[in-house]
């Protein structure tokens, strides 16, 4: 029984970070340090729950990718993101994420490089929100695509957990001329086809100790986050239209000191 409590807490702490820039994936690494809920069967469970957050976004954003699936040159050429502007953000990412998954796998996934990762993640915000700079694309649909591929460039040092991917993406895109909201919103299209491949791409290679009895821990940890996820999307919506990006950096930073405390001290 404990397992699936600790598989509902872990829903609903990646619901509600998946989309906010403090790293979800470090809030469960850190999470299920304290719960010690970690091992192998544990580090697939982090990675395969987002897909509950992953079908948040496809609830929420459904019209968006039925519209993706109109490749025709005439839909290519309305204005507006399209599936180029999401291929373009995805090639970097992809990229690094397959050339270094071995490695981050083994040696990335702990505290450490957690806290690491938010105090980075949360320069980098700061820096973002700063500096001087003239939006050129005030909502997701003025995106070029020289933007959304520097989008996924930035969202590269998301590999590195504890970093944040929608903290690098809007970080970002801040930086090279998007409003926050207009790179908010365009992290949360990018998010899903990532977190599909990544969490199908876990599950393969986690195969060989997964077994049946684990379907049901899986099940509940992806409602849990799907639920609180819907909330938490459409609550971010309407919190970063008010609230600047150096708040969620500073909180990223408590967040390292309270860790690195109970953790080392």
């Amino acid at each position: 029984m404990n397992d699936y409590i600790n598989a509902v807490i872990m829903g609903i702490i990646e619901g509600l970070t998946e989309f906010l820039p403090v790293s979800s994936t470090g809030h469960m690494i850190l999470a299920g340090h304290l719960l010690n809920f970690e091992g192998d069967l544990a580090s697939t469970f982090k990675v395969v729950i987002q897909l509950g957050a992953v079908l948040a976004v496809l609830v929420l954003y459904w019209k968006r990718f039925v519209g993706f699936m109109n490749i025709t040159p005439a839909a290519l050429k309305r204005p507006g993101i399209n599936i180029i502007h999401v291929g373009l953000a995805l090639i970097p990412f992809v990229f690094v994420g397959f050339t270094i998954y071995g490695y981050m796998k083994k040696h990335l996934f702990g505290p450490t490089p957690v806290l690491i990762g938010l105090i980075a993640g949360g320069i980098l915000m700061i820096v973002a929100d700063r500096v001087r700079r003239r939006v050129s694309a005030e909502t997701m649909d003025d995106i070029t695509y020289k933007q959304a591929f520097g989008i996924g460039l930035f969202q590269c040092l998301a590999v590195w957990p504890g970093f944040s991917r929608s903290g690098s993406t809007i970080s970002g895109g801040m930086l090279i001329g998007t409003s926050q909201k207009a790179a908010a919103e365009f992290t949360f299209i990018i998010s899903v086809p990532i977190m599909f491949g990544a969490s199908a791409y876990d599950l393969y290679k986690s195969r060989e100790f997964l077994s049946a009895s684990d379907i049901p821990l899986f099940l509940v940890g992806l409602a849990s986050a799907f639920i609180v996820a819907m909330i938490a999307i459409v609550t971010f919506l309407n919190i970063i239209k008010r609230l600047r990006l150096s708040w969620f950096a500073y909180y990223r930073f408590v967040l390292a000191i309270l860790f690195f405390v109970i953790l080392y001290l």
